[in-house]
């Protein structure tokens, strides 16, 4: 048994695991990452339907590449604006008030 536990110190990871704070990040912000990951999917549908890339929808954007692949990930929480640019970029209606 001891020779067991010697096995795992050895593979322990030096920093903690933040997956309890995660989880409860999550839960805590469920509804909009809901909303978040709804909005992400019809943009990738978007950009497939017109074969436009992430390079290109930042350009459009004029945002990083790296911002928009945060957006397609569905869980950034997207402001008015960047809603809007997305909209205006791909063509795209996401809210209807």
């Amino acid at each position: 048994m001891d020779n067991v536990l010697e096995k795992l110190k050895q593979h322990q990871s030096d920093t903690p695991s933040k997956w309890r704070e995660e989880a409860e990040f999550r839960r805590a912000n469920k509804s909009w990452i809901r909303r978040s990951q709804k909005i992400a999917v019809k943009i990738l549908s978007k950009m497939r339907e017109s074969g436009i890339s992430q390079t290109e929808l930042a350009h459009k954007m004029g945002c990083s590449q790296q911002y928009v692949s945060k957006i397609l990930k569905g869980q950034e929480n997207l402001s008015l604006e960047t809603i809007s640019k997305i909209e205006d970029s791909l063509g795209l209606s996401l809210l209807i008030i």
